[in-house]
């Protein structure tokens, strides 16, 4: 009953959410709305120390031709390797949209455990990464497409995607394939993409902000971008891109 409005007005525009253009819209959309409010704090954190001192690095700074650089890479990868995807797999997989809303907790229990797989996939693919020589000299070397996404040791919320081909298609996987293997709704599908790309966005800003999702949730369960800042910095830590307890298990976390 308390999705059903929801899932009702996104009905009302079934043409678009059947279009082959509408993932690749919509995961662009969400992601560069999802930046903008950072982008807005780096432009300020030159100017008041207020905001500077909620910055990880305080020393680093955000250029223009770090912002194009990633904006360009970005649009690069989903024009030339995602939208030929998503084209294909609406051709395979029609979108079916049923006329009920999933439940709320089933919605709920279902966008938490979309993550945890994800997180536990991204984990091993990173980890195997750095253990497997053939994976390391083909794709995580300095030079490699891979390590495109290493260029900054100090994250900002553009560089969440700055990635070469193989981890965008590899990670995109994932993200794609867990809600088919759960069966979820369309709209558990959405939301679960939504607070993907915001928990990616949140991990690369740059932030330790107060209200930060690594600040809600307790025990240090949930790294956050202090976590992964640190991934960026020392490189062969902090594998698990959200929680902490793969990290934990294999030996590999570092506070």
């Amino acid at each position: 009953m308390l999705l059903q409005p929801v899932w009702n007005f996104l009905l009302g525009h079934s043409s678009l959410l059947r279009s082959p253009f509408f993932q690749v819209f919509f995961s662009l959309t969400v992601y560069l709305i999802f930046c903008l409010p950072f982008l807005l704090l780096d432009l300020l954190s030159s100017r008041w120390s207020l905001v500077r001192r909620y910055k990880l690095q305080p020393q680093s700074s955000v250029n223009w031709t770090t912002v194009k650089s990633c904006l360009a890479l970005n649009l690069y990868n989903h024009l030339v390797f995602i939208f030929p995807l998503t084209v294909l797999n609406w051709y395979l997989r029609p979108v079916v949209l049923p006329q009920e809303a999933p439940p709320l907790p089933q919605m709920v229990a279902q966008v938490l455990v979309c993550l945890l797989l994800f997180d536990f996939q991204s984990f091993i693919w990173h980890l195997l990464h750095h253990k497997v020589p053939w994976l390391y000299r083909t794709f995580h070397k300095v030079g490699s497409e891979f390590k495109l996404h290493h260029t900054y040791t100090s994250t900002s919320a553009l560089t969440a995607e700055y990635s070469g081909a193989w981890e965008i298609l590899s990670l995109g996987l994932f993200a794609a394939v867990n809600p088919l293997l759960l069966g979820c709704h369309p709209l558990t599908e959405m939301l679960f993409f939504i607070v993907n790309i915001w928990l990616s966005v949140e991990d690369h800003c740059g932030y330790d902000l107060p209200w930060a999702t690594h600040r809600l949730i307790p025990f240090g369960l949930y790294g956050g971008a202090r976590h992964h800042d640190l991934h960026h910095l020392k490189s062969k830590c902090n594998f698990a891109p959200y929680f902490t307890h793969w990290d934990r298990l294999a030996g590999t976390l570092y506070t």
